[in-house]
């Protein structure tokens, strides 16, 4: 008989990866549902509108139990490869989205300190910018995807 994939440790640890997921991916699509109406801003209203992104650093709290979230479904399932392989994507899905913050968002951030800073090259610096964060929301879905995909992949569901 197969062992099964359900324990209250294994939920917990589905439940985690799962609803940091979803709060990392509200955050993601927030900046690509907002693309289409920014990319096309002036200057002035381009930089108050960023204004409201004051803050949003907190949100690295969200990934870190992201990450902790799925490296704990990894370990506990690191068995069954039907769930460990969906798994693993959610995994590289989460560091593909940190790769692209790192190397094309937070340039532009320090570029423009933040946005509070106005520099000559700050419409290529706004296409970085929004077109990382689309990247980044990609891959946040991916992971999500995955995730579901690995819940629905356990053996002894009910």
């Amino acid at each position: 008989m197969a062992e099964s994939d359900r324990s209250i440790f294994r939920d917990t640890a589905f439940f985690v990866a799962l609803l940091a997921t979803a709060m990392a991916l509200g955050g993601a699509l927030a900046h690509a549902y907002a693309l289409p109406n920014k990319i096309v801003m002036a200057r002035d209203a381009y930089f108050t509108a960023q204004a409201i992104y004051l803050g949003w650093n907190r949100l690295a709290i969200v990934l870190a139990v992201q990450l902790l979230g799925i490296l704990w479904v990894l370990y506990l399932h690191r068995r069954q490869g039907r769930v460990a392989r969906p798994t693993l994507v959610a995994l590289a899905s989460l560091i593909a989205a940190q790769v692209v913050f790192w190397v094309w968002t937070f340039p532009a951030n320090r570029a423009t300190e933040s946005w509070t800073v106005q520099p000559e090259t700050w419409e290529a610096l706004r296409a970085q910018w929004e077109y990382s964060h689309l990247a980044g929301a990609g891959f946040q879905l991916l992971a999500m995807c995955a995730l579901i995909l690995a819940v629905l992949r356990r053996r002894d569901r009910a």
